[in-house]
């Protein structure tokens, strides 16, 4: 989707799949097939 074609958002919409996103990473993360980094933490290369 085209977020500038869809126009304003509610705000619990885009909290609510904000929400979706990050369990959806967690489960990846304790899955081991994601890696999540921590908040401004060192920087690994």
């Amino acid at each position: 989707d085209d977020m500038e074609a869809k126009g304003p958002l509610r705000i619990s919409d885009v909290e609510e799949a904000q929400k979706n996103i990050m369990r959806t990473a967690r489960k990846l993360s304790d899955a081991g097939e994601l890696v999540l980094a921590g908040r401004g933490g060192d920087d690994f290369v």
